[in-house]
């Protein structure tokens, strides 16, 4: 760390062999200069220059440095240009992250809609669970993501935005299939399969069964929502869902009245973490979709 000041002096000094005119290319004084580059050897152990009157000539010894420095300026140059054009207000990125099952219609539409007026920002998506992308957010992966439940943690800002209602699906020979609204409570007694532990939706599948009076027996755990409706129209069980982007056929999907079978839909970012200008204008763009996200 000690080094990494004085590399460009040295990259500068090297080009030009020449302390005056690196000196002038940097905009620092000569002595300022030939003190820090003194330093760098004696902080190296070794000299990397030969003194010849008012030039200089690399040794083999700063020749070798030099393509390392070189390299690690021109890796720096890169770095710095990346995270500018990121930044860019017109064409910078947005890491944004969102549950599989907003994948197909709701994400899709937002990107489109939001790009009419933002047509050169750019997106990296990535689509997991929420804890998975919350974990990814404190990482500095992420800059917001959608998930369900909204979280609730000190080191978050969380707003809800809309909410999507939850259907009990049943095989479509199942003896409640000819059925349009159910209470929760009416399956206690059937198998369901479920997303599995961890995921948002499998808290919430728990938490209204046990609203209902009743802990619900598990066929099987799965990692994806439109899986969970295959194997419910396999005959596996029955499973509290939100709507299909495409009806499935194999299934009815019936209306739960009691309890309120709802999953709510927010957004999430780090407190305090500064926003790039394409950031903050997809989050302003997002938060004006409350009530509309699922439209």
């Amino acid at each position: 760390m000690a080094l990494t000041p004085r590399l460009a002096q040295f990259a500068a000094v090297a080009r030009h062999e020449h302390v005056t005119r690196a000196a002038q290319e940097l905009g620092v004084p000569q002595s300022t200069l030939s003190r820090g580059i003194v330093r760098l050897e004696d902080d190296l152990g070794v000299a990397l220059f030969a003194r010849r009157g008012r030039t200089v000539a690399l040794t083999p010894a700063g020749r070798t440095f030099l393509r390392s420095v070189e390299r690690a300026l021109a890796e720096v140059d890169r770095a710095a240009e990346t995270v500018r054009a990121d930044a860019d207000p017109a064409a910078g990125r947005v890491s944004f992250g969102f549950l599989h099952t907003l994948g197909s219609e709701t994400v899709p539409g937002l990107l489109r809609a939001f790009r009419v007026d933002h047509p050169r920002v750019r997106f990296q998506l990535v689509q997991n669970y929420g804890e998975a992308m919350i974990e990814r957010m404190r990482a500095g992966d992420l800059d917001l993501c959608l998930t369900s439940p909204v979280p609730d943690a000190p080191d978050l800002v969380a707003r809800r935005l809309d909410e999507q209602r939850l259907r009990l699906v049943v095989p479509d020979d199942h003896r409640l299939a000819g059925r349009r609204r159910i209470r929760l409570a009416e399956a206690a007694s059937e198998v369901f399969v479920t997303l599995e532990p961890g995921y948002g939706l499998r808290r919430i599948t728990d938490a209204l069964c046990a609203e209902a009076g009743f802990t619900p027996k598990i066929a099987f755990e799965g990692e994806e929502a439109e899986t969970i409706r295959g194997l419910v129209a396999a005959g596996l069980g029955v499973a509290l869902l939100p709507p299909p982007a495409v009806p499935r056929p194999g299934v009815a999907e019936l209306t739960v009245t009691a309890p309120r079978a709802v999953r709510e839909i927010g957004v999430a970012w780090l407190d305090g973490h500064p926003d790039t200008p394409p950031v903050a204008a997809f989050k302003r763009f997002l938060l004006s979709r409350r009530g509309q996200l699922l439209d």
